[in-house]
């Protein structure tokens, strides 16, 4: 690999790191409303949070770039107070990548949610545990399957996105160009040497990782039938 690819590989790991603790942040609340809620707004925001599974990454990557650009309700707001636009930069990458990525955050967190019930939290209440000592000590627990895998394939997720974060981020060496930007120069420039070294390890650390998480869920099920 060249100086380059590991610059890639780098950027890569960071974006995916952060587009994973933001969303970790972000999704639990969200995910945890919609499991509980009965609002009839719910269906609405399941259908927002989904809409990245179905909209092409070209779509919500042009958007974005245009909302963070210079002369975008973002870019142009921040710029108005003497900030930079987001266009083209690490942190507009990684606003990208937590929008294009939140339905694999949240859907496996609200069904694990789902299926804790409320009967246990019923029971903690009862035992005078606050609303956050029920959540943390019961649900929390008890969702870690759900958790694992929603961590697992947010990071994957990020690490394989190409249109989204060519569409924002562009491919600035050292900055906004990952490993699927790396794949794409390399075979666009028919070194397929080098484009073989980088999608053979991804598709097989992909492969690994989510082996991985099968197999813990597997063991948590045979402990816990």
């Amino acid at each position: 690999m060249s100086s380059a690819d590991w610059m890639a590989l780098t950027t890569t790991l960071k974006l995916s790191a952060v587009t994973t603790i933001v969303l970790l942040i972000l999704g639990t609340p969200i995910a945890w409303w919609l499991a509980r809620t009965k609002s009839k707004v719910s269906v609405v925001v399941e259908a927002v949070v989904a809409l990245p599974l179905v909209l092409p990454p070209t779509v919500l990557g042009f958007y974005m770039l245009v909302a963070l650009g210079p002369n975008g309700p973002i870019g142009g707001t921040l710029e108005s107070f003497g900030l930079h636009h987001l266009a083209f930069t690490f942190t507009g990458l990684a606003l990208a990548s937590t929008l294009y990525s939140l339905p694999f955050m949240v859907q496996p967190l609200k069904d694990a949610f789902a299926a804790v019930g409320g009967r246990m939290t019923e029971v903690a209440a009862t035992l005078r545990a606050s609303p956050w000592d029920r959540f943390f000590s019961v649900v929390v627990p008890l969702s870690r399957r759900g958790f694992l895998t929603a961590i697992t394939l947010t990071f994957a997720h990020t690490v394989g996105e190409f249109g989204v974060v060519l569409m924002v981020g562009g491919n600035i060496p050292g900055e906004t160009r990952v490993l699927s930007i790396a794949i794409y120069d390399h075979a666009e420039a028919m070194d397929y040497a080098s484009a073989h070294l980088l999608a053979g390890g991804l598709l097989v650390a992909s492969f690994l990782l989510l082996l991985t998480v099968y197999l813990l869920n597997r063991r948590y099920m045979v402990v816990h039938p």
